[in-house]
């Protein structure tokens, strides 16, 4: 990460509100919140823990807390990697739970990822995207990172 990248990632997390204070870069793994996500994911072996992250998103009416976008950001990242289309970094933690539960990702689930991450990019009903448009330069490779997302569950 250069220099300028960290000092944006600073200003960031100094102007926003605590729901970024436990991210520390743009991925969807790179928060406090998503990694005690994995945790949970690590001691399943099917698809209902993925399954009840989306669900969060889906099942918050007027807003989306981050906290709950990031997790579903990361089961989503998980639905990619089942389906062959991984990350380039996943944590470790991750590439062994996929790994050893070798999942189908069906055309609903994928599709039900898909709704998810476009409503955590939505503006007026997500806080994650509220706080990263408070660092437009950081809220491209964010809103980059999710599209790609997107792309790789079609």
């Amino acid at each position: 990460m250069s220099f300028r990248s960290l000092l944006s990632l600073a200003c960031l997390m100094m102007l926003t509100s605590s729901a970024l204070a436990g991210g520390w870069d743009t991925g969807p793994f790179d928060n406090d919140d998503a990694l005690d996500w994995v945790w949970a994911l690590t001691e399943s072996n099917n698809l209902s823990v993925i399954d009840a992250a989306l669900d969060g998103v889906l099942e918050s009416r007027d807003y989306i807390e981050a906290p709950t976008a990031s997790m579903a950001i990361a089961a989503a990242e998980v639905l990619a990697a089942l389906a062959g289309n991984p990350a380039d970094a996943l944590p470790e933690e991750v590439t062994a739970w996929v790994d050893a539960n070798e999942l189908d990702v069906n055309t609903d689930m994928a599709a039900k990822a898909r709704k998810v991450i476009k409503l955590v990019m939505d503006d007026e009903r997500s806080e994650l995207a509220q706080l990263w448009g408070d660092a437009p330069p950081l809220a491209s490779a964010w809103r980059a990172g999710l599209e790609d997302l997107a792309q790789r569950l079609q």
